[in-house]
């Protein structure tokens, strides 16, 4: 059988006041957006030196079969974690389509996610499109 924890009433639970829970709000908020400025220009670079590029978050499942898929194909694809979709703002023009994650660049060009690269794949367009982009030998 469990025992309960005794409680103590030395410490005494104190509510933060408003003013300590603004500057909270404050310094999470240009904590994100220096955080998502820095996963911006982590994108563009990675998008600008490699021919594929795999921008996803960390542990996501979507991106680990996109690796999967272009390993299987013989391309050794760049992949770049990030912690949301607004590090794509600065890679994908404002007339472009809407980037989701994982996205995939491949020749500096933003091809798609996920479902955009399986049906290019079925289709059997990819592997021109990988050799366009000096990805892929064969």
């Amino acid at each position: 059988m469990y025992q309960a924890i005794p409680y103590s009433s030395t410490r005494p639970w104190a509510r933060p006041s408003p003013a300590a829970e603004a500057a909270v709000a404050v310094k999470t908020e240009t904590a994100e957006a220096s955080a998502s400025r820095e996963d911006a220009a982590g994108v563009e670079r990675a998008v600008s030196e490699s021919p594929v590029v795999v921008v996803g978050r960390r542990a996501c499942c979507l991106t680990h079969v996109v690796k999967r898929l272009l390993q299987g194909l013989g391309v050794n694809p760049a992949v770049h974690e990030v912690a949301d979709e607004a590090a794509l703002a600065g890679v994908v023009p404002d007339g472009g389509e809407a980037a989701a994650l994982p996205a995939v660049f491949v020749g500096g060009k933003l091809l798609g996610g996920l479902d955009r690269l399986m049906a290019v794949h079925i289709s059997g367009e990819l592997v021109p499109i990988l050799k366009k982009a000096g990805a892929l030998w064969l």
